[in-house]
């Protein structure tokens, strides 16, 4: 068709449709201004736990280094302990962190780490070298798949998420603390509520859980699959999650169907957090943020949309502060990243208005 030929209505028409650009993928979520980013730390040697003390300040856990740095706006980093027993190989070390709802009377703090034998939780009080309780041991390690996220989740209660420790068969067997949600007291001993009596195990069938978070009084798990589908999953106690039987959705129906899924390229899900009704996952080899919006009931309330891809490399933690800011930690020094000088890096985001 020639434009000459047609009349001026005609020609603006077709240039107002052609006019309509493509919509644009999203670059700031509804919560946080993605455009104004605060860097609060560089130079980190693999951090991969985040926990937020009283008074604001964050814990940090260094993967390889069994260092726990407590991190302020506008101030360097500082230790304020290093643990004993860590045994940094593969994707093992000193893993996740928790600080204890009851902090200002007890003065808590939890880890997650890889030991000689096995994975264990401990509790402590932050001094250089403080004296670790170990409160759950026995949960199986290996250079790969060790979980390592744990959380207090609203109830009060402890949470883990454990990976398969490399062997599938652990994640379907009530007996293993592989490939589960771990649900525990403060002591690490089991509620009376959990679904088997006397068990911290509260969900089965994981291959590696890396992200914990609730939102809407409801639980939601990040893990990573294998060759095909990583998953978000939302939470129910006594859960079976389908590994090693079922990746990705589908399977029988005795099995949790995840609520979102990526291809691995895309994902590798880490942290998670859920800030009003969407909730934010943290990915490796996707190096991006994912923004999942979730409908209250469990589900999704649309397609997950991402943020930052590209800009900050290997993502491993995401987190909301108590001022509302949303933490983003760098993963670039894990061996498997492309790390530039400031690299490990801790950057926050603030709330939009």
């Amino acid at each position: 068709m020639n434009l000459r030929t047609l009349s001026l209505a005609a020609v603006l028409a077709l240039a107002s449709l052609v006019a309509v650009p493509a919509p644009a993928p999203a670059q700031e979520d509804a919560g946080f201004d993605f455009a104004r980013p605060q860097v609060l730390a560089t130079g980190l040697t693999v951090p991969w736990g985040l926990a937020f003390l009283p008074d604001g300040s964050a814990l940090v856990s260094e993967r390889t280094s069994a260092r726990v740095l407590q991190v302020r706006p506008d101030s360097a980093p500082v230790e304020v302990a290093r643990l004993s027993g860590v045994q940094a190989a593969g994707e093992g070390g000193l893993l996740g962190l928790a600080v204890s709802p009851s902090y200002a009377q007890d003065g808590y703090v939890y880890a997650y780490y890889t030991a000689a034998s096995d994975n264990r939780i401990v509790r402590f009080r932050l001094a250089a070298s403080p004296q670790q309780e170990v409160i759950r041991s026995g949960i199986p390690r290996s250079s790969i798949h060790n979980g390592g996220r744990i959380h207090f989740g609203p109830d009060g209660m402890l949470y883990a998420g454990t990976g398969d420790g490399g062997q599938t068969a652990n994640a379907q067997d009530w007996q293993s603390l592989g490939g589960k949600i771990l649900r525990m007291l403060p002591d690490g001993s089991a509620p009376a509520d959990n679904p088997r009596p006397g068990s911290v195990v509260y969900t089965l069938g994981h291959r590696n859980v890396q992200g914990l978070a609730w939102g809407g009084g409801r639980m939601y798990a990040s893990e990573f699959g294998q060759n095909t589908w990583d998953e978000i999953n939302h939470i129910v106690p006594g859960g079976n999650y389908g590994w090693p039987q079922v990746e990705g959705p589908g399977g029988a129906p005795a099995y949790q169907a995840p609520i979102v899924t990526w291809a691995t390229s895309e994902a590798s899900p880490s942290g998670a957090t859920v800030s009003g009704s969407t909730l934010y996952a943290a990915a490796l080899r996707g190096r991006r943020l994912w923004q999942v919006p979730l409908d209250g009931s469990g589900g999704t309330a649309g397609a997950p949309s991402a943020v930052l891809q590209d800009a900050y490399g290997r993502l491993r933690t995401v987190a909301v502060d108590p001022e509302g800011w949303l933490w983003v930690m760098t993963s670039n020094r894990d061996g498997r990243g492309t790390p530039i000088a400031a690299d490990d890096r801790i950057v926050r985001f603030p709330p939009t208005g």
